[in-house]
């Protein structure tokens, strides 16, 4: 008997300690890499993790990251599961081109478009008005080998400019900003969504313009990278900023690792499109979240959770 009752004993505690550390009714836990803390991306990916883990079993925490290149690196190392991405940089790893010649990265899927990137040429010279002028001036082109890099390449190429043809620098976004602050630069590309808070602040600081494209080169852009759009950025979006100015645009991409869990994406959609009014009051951007929009950019296949979440709303993505 004695026996038997130390056996049941036993039993009873091994289900207590199973019970308790069951992670059944525990949060499951997923890194989000974003961007440079003064950038859209932190910003954005903070009140979308935050959210998210406040109303579903996943607890997702955004860090700051060092842009679209790195997020696809740090989620091939599984450093993080999830991560915002350039939806050209997304191309790029999937196929193995430009930032990812030679080390092909495609063990990630598609999750969602946000929002559009615009391609923003800030400058504090009033001597540069059109992006010919730029020749000979020192500019800021993104970090070396970064999206930003070439988004601005791209630019300068359409305009028949080459990198040799300007004062090269290779900066971040708060670098950047600094740099346009302390007279040392004459302008510089910033990739991410307007308003950005780099360039905010900088209009804070300094009279700031935005350089316009025109449309000539806006469709030879088009023409030669079909991946960017036309975009107007409004009047008003930053101060002294008194007039529409014309540019182009990439999608800001959710990537998830292709083994996350189809219920964590699902979820994750589910959630930041049940009220996006609820997610507009805590960040501008959730003004531009779209079902037809978010499933738009179909240059690599979706995870398997946004394939479900999409075909509940009546849209058939391609999945892996």
């Amino acid at each position: 008997m004695k026996k038997i009752i130390a056996l049941l004993l036993a039993a009873v505690m091994v289900f207590a300690l199973c019970a308790c550390g069951s992670s059944s009714s525990a949060k499951k836990e997923l890194i989000m890499t974003t961007g440079n803390e003064t950038g859209t991306y932190y910003a954005y990916g903070t009140v979308l993790a935050n959210y998210v883990s406040g109303k579903t079993d996943f607890s997702i925490t955004a860090v700051a990251g060092k842009g679209s290149k790195a997020n696809i690196e740090d989620m091939s190392a599984n450093l993080a599961q999830l991560g915002f991405c350039q939806s050209d940089v997304m191309s790029y790893a999937f196929n193995g081109e430009r930032l990812f010649d030679g080390a092909k990265v495609s063990d990630f899927s598609a999750v969602a478009a946000l929002y559009m990137e615009q391609v923003q040429i800030v400058t504090t010279n009033p001597d540069v008005k059109t992006v010919a002028d730029l020749k000979g001036k020192a500019v800021s082109i993104g970090e070396s080998g970064s999206g930003v890099y070439f988004n601005a390449i791209d630019v300068l190429t359409a305009y028949g400019l080459s990198e040799s043809d300007i004062d090269a620098k290779y900066q971040s976004f708060s670098d950047s900003a600094d740099s346009l602050k302390d007279g040392k630069i004459d302008a510089a590309f910033i990739v991410a969504g307007a308003p950005t808070t780099a360039i905010t602040d900088l209009a804070t600081a300094k009279d700031v313009n935005l350089v316009s494209i025109d449309n000539e080169h806006i469709n030879a852009l088009i023409d030669m990278c079909p991946y960017y759009s036309a975009y107007t950025v409004p009047a008003g979006t930053y101060k002294g900023m008194n007039s529409d100015v014309q540019t182009v645009a990439i999608a800001a991409m959710v990537l998830a690792r292709d083994d996350v869990a189809e219920d964590a994406v699902y979820s994750f959609l589910k959630t930041i499109f049940a009220d996006t009014a609820a997610v507009t009051e805590q960040h501008a951007k959730g003004g531009e979240l779209d079902l037809a929009f978010a499933s738009s950019v179909t240059s690599v296949p979706f995870h398997k959770g946004a394939v479900k979440f999409f075909s509940e709303n009546g849209i058939t993505v391609s999945g892996k």
